[in-house]
Formats: C-alpha cells, sequence, structure tokens
C-alpha cells in the first residue's frame, strides 16, 4: 500500500500541543496547498461548502491499541475513539471551504498541525455522509 500525498496544509497550529482536540470547534483558519501535479483535480470544488480532508498525522503514535477518551476517564479500545494515535493515523475533518484560489483552499475546522500532509479530499454531500 502506498500513499502519494496531494498538498500540504499550513494552520496556525505549529506543534501538537498547539492543536485542538477538533478543529470544528474553533474559527481559525487554515489553508491546503495542493500540489501542481494535482491542481487540475480541483475543477469545480468551488461549487461546494465543505470539504472532507484526508490527512497523515505523522507526529502520531502507531502502537497504540488501548486510550482514554477525551470525553470520559474510560479505557477504551482505538477503534471506538478519536484519538490520533492509532496503528494507520489517517486524520479525517469536514471543514468549511472559504475561497478558492488557483491551488490553495482557505479552510476552516480542522485540527492538523502546519506541515501535515493531505492524502485525498472530497465533496461533503449532506444527503450520503450523515445518518
Amino acid at each position: 500500500m502506498e500513499f502519494k500525498p496531494i498538498g500540504v496544509i499550513h494552520s496556525p497550529y505549529k506543534g501538537v500541543e498547539d492543536a485542538p482536540r477538533q478543529g470544528s470547534i474553533l474559527n481559525d483558519l487554515s489553508e491546503i496547498r495542493i500540489f501542481e501535479e494535482y491542481a487540475e483535480g480541483l475543477k469545480d470544488i468551488e461549487s461546494w461548502q465543505h470539504l472532507i480532508i484526508l490527512y497523515w498525522l505523522d507526529k502520531a503514535k502507531r502502537d497504540t491499541l488501548l486510550t482514554v477518551s477525551s470525553f470520559d476517564s474510560r479505557i477504551h479500545g482505538v477503534f471506538a475513539v478519536r484519538s490520533p494515535h492509532r496503528p494507520n493515523p489517517i486524520g479525517l475533518a469536514v471543514v468549511d471551504l472559504i475561497e478558492v484560489k488557483d491551488n490553495v483552499l482557505r479552510i476552516r475546522g480542522i485540527d492538523a498541525i502546519d506541515g501535515t500532509l493531505v492524502i485525498d479530499i472530497k465533496p461533503y454531500y449532506a444527503e450520503i455522509d450523515r445518518k
């Protein structure tokens, strides 16, 4: 299995300790700079208000299977919580798309630290992405 990053996140969070538990709770703006070879894939993205961003949590521990949730003090399996520490540390955020300029997306609602690599972007369809 091989991932090819398509871009990089530029956020106000310079380290893990700066990042919020969930990006959606703050109004901080970030940018995603899509690499030139993937810029054509942004065609018509501005027609969406919300996007799903998948990104690689390179600072996360990959050997964690049990953890304490931020919502209670009990120990849970890592697949039952949203901890970044997991065997495959893939981050997922539903963000507000604020602006598109060339190959740069201005977004709100992500908790990624500055320099985090983007794996994929998908439009958020409210009708099918929620239960």
